[in-house]
């Protein structure tokens, strides 16, 4: 391929939709670095790998020599995005936003290059703006248009409330788009609407519309609901690496493929390809392969040392191979008559309940430093410290204070 067949090719990686493919060729060719926005607002303090889809692709347009702008939606993330929900978000305050978008901002530069990034607030444009300016923005939209919107549809059809400032939100989150004159949106698959919504403001506006490119939402470790930490299904790139390795190997060897494709910057299309191709002969243990993703997370939120550490401390329980003294070790205060197993268990967090805790024991499916225990009325005391793990894949060091 030549250079300009391989930068598509990168940039389409993952993508499930360019709009208009054609617009963006015509852009690149010009040679100038494109304007490249994706907007984040700052509802929760951390990000987590579902995040990263996007900042990936910002990080790949980096590399292609383009403009990255990171926008936080401080403004945007009082109102409340209403993509998806199906009842009115409450919104939020401005100093949640303010210390969330902190954090945001400290965390993206694990990914993206800090000295090619341009780091904006939309509050810069909006917090300028009047009352007559925000009724000229409204008016570039009709109501019949706003409840084209799947969810907003939805809510209306069930005669569900639907509050006038949420349909500010896809005209706020365009208007951003004609004050950065941005050349490519990422977003969501759920965002298309307002990612066009975008496209037309800049039209009325005079400026040429964005290029629209959407990404699918990553699906979290159960492998069926988008990444979210409310349902627990998720990674954070905060967590330490031993987590993000332990939680990378529980994931399906299906989903692995698509956390390949939509996380790894090591594994080009093709070697991927060629992995598909070894584990379906038997030439490859897909386990091997999820190691191999696992270590390129925790080394790229962590550093390298750190990510040795945790597949180390992974080995060490899960295959009996090296010092289990490698794990972190997790404090756990412990009440005066101690805890009992199952309690124990479900206090570590390797089991969700003590009912789910007792089925494991009846199981043979509990061990302590590597030995099976069945015992349910042993009782665990403040000093003690060892290996706690349910079946092969959970397990937690801890020590009982």
């Amino acid at each position: 391929m030549n250079d300009m067949e391989q930068a598509l090719a990168l940039i389409a990686r993952g993508a499930d939709e360019i709009i208009k493919k054609e617009d963006l060729e015509a852009r690149l060719k010009t040679g100038r670095p494109l304007r490249i926005k994706a907007g984040f607002d700052p509802t929760a303090p951390d990000l987590h790998l579902g995040h990263t889809v996007l900042l990936n692709k910002m990080r790949q347009f980096q590399d292609l020599g383009h403009q990255v702008i990171f926008l936080i939606g401080d403004f945007t993330g009082m109102i409340g995005d209403p993509t998806g929900k199906n009842v009115t978000r409450k919104p939020l305050t401005r100093e949640d936003v303010l210390a969330n978008a902190e954090t945001y901002a400290e965390q993206v530069y694990k990914v993206l290059d800090k000295d090619k990034t341009e780091l904006r607030f939309n509050s810069e444009w909006f917090g300028k703006m009047g009352a007559a300016d925000m009724i000229r923005l409204a008016a570039q939209h009709t109501v019949a248009r706003m409840l084209e919107r799947d969810d907003f549809a939805k809510r209306y059809k069930a005669e569900q409330p639907i509050a006038i400032h949420e349909f500010l939100y896809p005209l706020v989150q365009g208007y951003d788009s004609v004050a950065l004159e941005c050349d490519v949106e990422l977003g969501g698959t759920d965002q298309k609407f307002n990612l066009l919504m975008g496209r037309a403001l800049q039209e009325h506006h005079g400026q040429p519309p964005q290029i629209v490119l959407t990404m699918p939402l990553l699906e979290g470790l159960d492998g069926v609901n988008k990444m979210s930490k409310s349902l627990g299904n998720y990674i954070g790139i905060n967590e330490p690496a031993i987590d993000i390795v332990t939680k990378t190997m529980k994931i399906g060897d299906e989903l692995m493929w698509r956390w390949f494709e939509l996380l790894s910057f090591e594994v080009s299309m093709e070697e991927l390809l060629r992995m598909k191709v070894e584990i379906a002969s038997g030439a490859l243990n897909p386990r091997d392969a999820k190691l191999r993703l696992a270590r390129e997370l925790a080394t790229r939120f962590h550093d390298a040392a750190a990510a040795e550490q945790a597949i180390a401390g992974w080995h060490a329980v899960v295959r009996g191979e090296g010092d289990t003294s490698l794990l972190p070790l997790t404090d756990i205060p412990a009440p005066a008559e101690g805890f009992r197993l199952a309690a124990l268990l479900t206090a570590a967090g390797v089991t969700p309940s003590n009912s789910e805790a007792n089925r494991k024991l009846k199981e043979r499916a509990v061990r302590i430093d590597g030995e099976v225990v069945e015992d349910a009325s042993r009782v665990f005391t403040a000093g003690f410290e060892g290996v706690l793990q349910v079946g092969k894949r959970n397990f937690a060091r801890i020590r009982l204070i």
